[in-house]
């Protein structure tokens, strides 16, 4: 990068002004902005100063700009040296600005550089024929199609050596130039033409179409189905069905059946045994009509029967059989008799 110093005193004017037009213009910007905000037009003024002067700004607009803001000069010697966008020495009639940036310099800016300083010599000299003079400046913005230059107001991309010679050869010729990617590159796309949006419906409008169509015929299958339930609604106003007591709708008939509910509505009232003994009978029936628990007496009988009898005895299934009698004991016997009863042990072998 060029040291930014103003240029020598031999090539100062030796006074600046505004011209009419430019005063005007000067203080059309300052009224963009509120009392006590002037200094905020700083930047518009000086570049106005530059594009009055040819191209570059003497130390003397410097000081008119801060005059005219109310602001120190040493302030507005700051912004002007600041950006490279201020030129303070003489330039030539094409100011060539090269970006030389990391993303430029990966891409061949330093070719062009070595170009420039073979053709034109030391930056920041005007060429002995007054058309070219040029700057090395930090990044202009324009990455995706480096490397770069502008040149006074315009930007040429996707240089080369051969193409910013020719181009230079062009400018001080007068013939016209094509401002921008010097390759045909449109806009940012890649080099070598774009890779993606390749499928013309992605953007033609087309799939946008379908899309839309789409959402036509779900709204179309929606209002169908809307129709159906208002004429499910409407049929079931006409032709209700008949309601249930276990659908969830309220019985006629309350389920509670207590004594003075039925005295209430002249029935007869019903004690709770009653309903106890017609619950037995009712779970008797449920059953397939078999019997009840056998009493004592008839057990005693179909025990006596069967005995006699050899036969199976009637003792229903669902009652345990009475145990046996003891072999050899009498029912009569007394207990005491029983008790009492020497016993005969077995003879021994021998005897």
């Amino acid at each position: 990068m060029a040291n930014r110093r103003l240029a020598p005193a031999a090539e100062q004017p030796a006074a600046f002004a505004f011209s009419p037009e430019n005063a005007d213009w000067a203080k059309g910007q300052i009224e963009k902005y509120p009392e006590g905000r002037q200094a905020s037009a700083v930047i518009p003024l000086l570049w106005k100063a530059q594009e009055q002067n040819g191209g570059w700004l003497p130390q003397k607009a410097i000081e008119a700009v801060a005059d005219e803001l109310g602001m120190p000069h040493i302030r507005v010697l700051e912004v002007a040296t600041f950006y490279t966008m201020f030129a303070l020495e003489p330039v030539g009639r094409f100011w060539i600005q090269l970006c030389g940036t990391v993303p430029c310099d990966s891409c061949g800016a330093r070719e062009l550089k070595d170009y420039l300083h073979c053709r034109l010599g030391a930056p920041g000299h005007v060429s002995a024929d007054g058309n070219f003079s040029w700057l090395e400046v930090e990044c202009l913005g324009a990455c995706c199609n480096a490397p770069m230059a502008q040149i006074n107001q315009d930007y040429y991309e996707d240089l080369t050596p051969d193409l910013l010679g020719t181009l230079m050869d062009d400018l001080a010729a007068g013939r016209p130039v094509k401002v921008g990617s010097q390759v045909g590159r449109t806009s940012s796309e890649p080099l070598g033409g774009a890779e993606t949006l390749t499928d013309a419906t992605l953007f033609d409008g087309s799939r946008v179409g379908a899309w839309r169509k789409r959402f036509e015929e779900k709204d179309e299958e929606n209002e169908a189905g809307k129709a159906e339930a208002a004429s499910s609604e409407q049929r079931a106003a006409s032709e209700p069905k008949p309601g249930r007591p276990d659908s969830g709708r309220a019985a006629e008939k309350s389920v509670t059946d207590a004594p003075a509910q039925r005295a209430a509505a002249g029935e007869t009232p019903v004690k709770a045994s009653d309903k106890a003994d017609a619950a037995d009978t009712k779970e008797s029936t449920a059953q397939g009509g078999r019997p009840g628990p056998a009493q004592p007496e008839t057990i005693a009988k179909a025990e006596a029967a069967g005995a006699e009898a050899g036969t199976q005895s009637d003792l229903p299934r669902s009652e345990p059989p009475p145990q046996p009698a003891a072999s050899g004991a009498s029912a009569d016997a007394p207990a005491d008799a029983k008790k009492s009863a020497p016993n005969n042990p077995a003879p021994k072998k021998g005897n």
